[in-house]
């Protein structure tokens, strides 16, 4: 992909969703997961944080700002509304770029949002632009991940992410968050539920743009069943965790052998992975 075009708006947009603007936002959040066999000290671990965030508290790791590691989103942030780093929120950039000026159908779709902010960026590059015959459609539980159920994602125990209520971020939050940055207005679609649930009765037309989070193997084929097929030519589709998550990588390589995508898989990152529907 092309560098996007330059914007100072657009910019500032990335930095203050990844939160990069602030050196504290540097500080390491505890969460309690480590890739890896589960231990009992981890499992100890795990469970002071959960009665912590019942009561309101966190634990914080105070540590120097890196902002390479911000730039692809090796870090989590301990505040601020996206994961992903400014490296694929550069990309999303680029690809929103090219449905613009290249008139490709659709809407824009994340599934798998957090707090928003992919999504917060999309909708800001859309009234940036003056687009208003697009919806941004923000898909989630807003429950945090479901139990892995499939044997690629029951195989390492440390996938299991189902406890974490860092994770856990409700509707009302998300849409407070888009309010936050003032682009929270009627084009602007949440879809609330698991993606088995919600995604193939959704009122999704079309689609220029399909950016997963998914995390999981059946969450991912979740959404690519119910959603590919609505991709515009011309469309793009964004795995963020295709190297990062081994189910996610398998869903979408055996969706891609069924339906015979053969459009080149392109690297984003050391994690994100991208193709361009032909």
């Amino acid at each position: 992909m092309p560098d996007p075009q330059p914007d100072l708006y657009l910019d500032l947009l990335k930095h203050s969703v990844t939160a990069s603007l602030y050196p504290e936002s540097g500080w390491r959040v505890v969460t309690g997961f480590r890739p890896g066999r589960m231990t009992r000290s981890a499992r100890v671990r795990r469970w002071a944080i959960r009665r912590l965030r019942r009561q309101g508290l966190m634990l914080i790791r105070p540590t120097a700002f890196d902002a390479s590691a911000r730039a692809v989103g090796h870090d989590w942030p301990c505040f601020g509304y996206s994961m992903v780093g400014t490296a694929r929120l550069n990309h999303l950039h680029a690809c929103i770029d090219a449905v613009l000026r290249d008139n490709v159908p659709g809407d824009l779709l994340e599934a798998g949002v957090w707090l928003g902010g992919c999504t917060i960026f999309m909708q800001g590059m859309l009234v940036r632009k003056g687009v208003t015959n697009r919806r941004i459609w923000v898909a989630d539980s807003f429950e945090g991940l479901p139990p892995p159920r499939s044997d690629v994602d029951r195989a390492l125990t440390s996938y299991d992410l189902s406890w974490s209520e860092y994770l856990a971020v409700g509707v009302d939050e998300v849409r407070a968050n888009f309010a936050r940055f003032g682009l929270l207005h009627d084009n602007v679609s949440f879809l609330k539920g698991w993606f088995s649930n919600t995604l193939r009765a959704a009122p999704i037309q079309q689609l220029a743009l399909l950016r997963l989070d998914a995390d999981l193997y059946e969450s991912t084929m979740d959404v690519l069943t119910a959603l590919y097929s609505k991709v515009s030519r011309g469309g793009f589709v964004i795995v963020d965790d295709y190297h990062s998550w081994p189910g996610c990588r398998q869903a979408v390589d055996e969706y891609r052998r069924a339906f015979d995508v053969t459009a080149p898989l392109l690297p984003i990152d050391e994690q994100a992975v991208w193709w361009r529907v032909s």
